[in-house]
Parts: structure tokens; sequence; C-alpha cells
């Protein structure tokens, strides 16, 4: 069995020691990143749509880095979304984040609510495949 380490970037520890969630679990080469939603690390709802999509993936960056990996090693990414008519907007900020080909796999999903709190409009989790040296 592969060792497993929770990953928590700096500034994400009060929520580990609060409600024991880890941004992140690492199996081995494989990062699986919990959904990650528009709030800061002050842990502040940030206002408007596009603006918590944005925050949504720059957490997620924040996790993935703090595992060293990077979104180029996304393989899975799994959206949720408490409006899906916010999907072209959504696919619009996703872009400036993953500019290289092929994209991961994306799935997205209509929730009524996100982040066990009103307000959170979307919520982000991954999957990422780190190299191996002899790749």
């Amino acid at each position: 069995m592969c060792a497993r380490k929770a990953i928590i970037p700096p500034g994400m520890e009060s929520v580990y020691e609060k409600i024991g969630y880890a941004p992140a679990l690492k199996v081995g080469n494989t990062v699986y990143v919990s959904g990650q939603i528009g709030r800061d690390l002050s842990m502040q709802l940030v206002e408007g749509r596009e603006a918590q999509m944005v925050q949504a993936f720059d957490n997620l960056r924040l996790v993935l880095e703090a595992a060293g990996a990077s979104l180029a090693d996304v393989v899975d990414l799994t959206s949720f979304h408490t409006d899906m008519r916010d999907l072209p907007l959504f696919m619009q900020v996703r872009n400036r984040y993953f500019r290289s080909h092929p994209l991961p796999a994306w799935t997205a999903v209509g929730a009524h609510m996100l982040g066990g709190a009103p307000g959170y409009i979307v919520e982000i989790k991954a999957i990422a495949e780190l190299q191996t040296s002899d790749e």
C-alpha cells in the first residue's frame, strides 16, 4: 500500500484543524484535491460569480503546488455549480488556467448548495498525476 500524506498549504491550516478537512491527499504519484471554493485564505467568500471561480482555481493551484504538482498535472476535473447557466463563464475562466492540451477530463454537476454555506456558486475538485523520474 502506498503511503498517504495530507497536503495542507500554508494559510489552509485552520480548516484542517477546525473541521478535519485536508485540502488534498497524496497517494503515491497521485494527488486527490478536495473541493475548492471561492473563499480566500482568510475564509471570506469573495464577491461576484467570476471572482469566485477565479478564487476556486487559485485555491486549486495553491493546493497542487503544495503537493509538488501543477495544473498541467491534472487529469480529472470535477466542478459543482449552483447554477448550470454559469458553465460558459466557467469554461472561459477554466481556459485561463488550463492552457495546454489535451485538457483534463471534466465533469460538471449541478448542486443545490456548496461549501456548507449559502452564497458559494462553484466548487472544484481534481485528480493530478505526478510525473515520475523515469517517464
